[in-house]
């Protein structure tokens, strides 16, 4: 896997909410790069920041200051064609409550960001069995959201924000309706989907046992980076990665329950 390659800038990057005394910072000019093909995780306390940076990056949210740079273009600055280009093609998002149309089955909702760009689902018929078999959803391709469980809704939802071939996948708490088996499949699949098509993956995430298949982990606090982990990843397994990334939690926050 190349992640020599640096694929995305977020620098100095600062975001205020509201004004006067009700004036609160959620990202504190906070400065970080994102290799290709790697998998970095985001983990902090609930109103750390994590997610108002994932936010910022998707263009959900506009900075009060700072770059969003992916590939060289400065992204803070997009509007009209160029936004919805980059939202529609540059990046897929996955969101924690799925986000499925209940009146479209599984294939629609996939195809659905292709059809807001013209792609007809025939001419995109072999992306999506190449995903559909790589997800383990091909089963569920004519079902509606009814009548899928957690776990597949969730790896429909993935399919969704890989069919456009997006340079990143920025995923919001992806395990966070799951339980604990679901949630493996889940990380299986987006470990698969990060080594085998060589997809950048930006994962905020509060679970320890998610943030163990990560390459890298930023622990934010108060808006700011305040600790790096990196994983070995030809050496260290997931669990020794999930040991390491509670030991941290507890040296830095007292405790897992005060950092997650």
């Amino acid at each position: 896997m190349n992640i020599k390659n640096e694929i995305l800038q977020v620098e100095s990057l600062t975001k205020v909410y509201g004004k006067g005394n009700n004036r609160t910072m959620a990202l504190n000019s906070i400065t970080f790069h994102v290799l290709e093909g790697e998998f970095l995780g985001i983990m902090g306390a609930s109103g750390s920041g994590k997610t108002t940076l994932l936010n910022c990056i998707a263009t959900m949210r506009k900075p009060t200051s700072g770059k969003v740079i992916l590939r060289g273009k400065d992204i803070s600055g997009f509007c009209g064609k160029d936004l919805a280009g980059y939202r529609g093609q540059e990046i897929g998002y996955l969101f924690q409550e799925f986000e499925l149309l209940d009146n479209l089955t599984a294939r629609e909702n996939i195809t659905l960001p292709l059809a807001l760009h013209g792609v007809t689902e025939k001419k995109a018929e072999p992306r999506i069995q190449e995903i559909a078999s790589l997800l383990d959803i091909s089963d569920v391709l004519e079902k509606f959201p009814a009548q899928m469980s957690g776990g597949q809704k969730q790896r429909v939802a993935a399919a969704r924000a890989l069919i456009s071939d997006p340079d990143i996948i920025l995923a919001d708490e992806p395990t966070g309706s799951l339980d604990s088996k679901n949630s493996k499949i889940l990380m299986d699949k987006l470990s698969a989907v990060n080594k085998e098509q060589h997809k950048t993956i930006m994962m905020v995430t509060h679970d320890a046992n998610a943030a163990s298949y990560c390459s890298r982990i930023l622990f934010i606090q108060d808006g700011q980076i305040f600790h790096e982990l990196r994983r070995n990843v030809q050496m260290e397994s997931t669990k020794d990665f999930y040991r390491r990334i509670v030991t941290v939690m507890a040296q830095l926050g007292g405790g897992s329950a005060n950092v997650l």
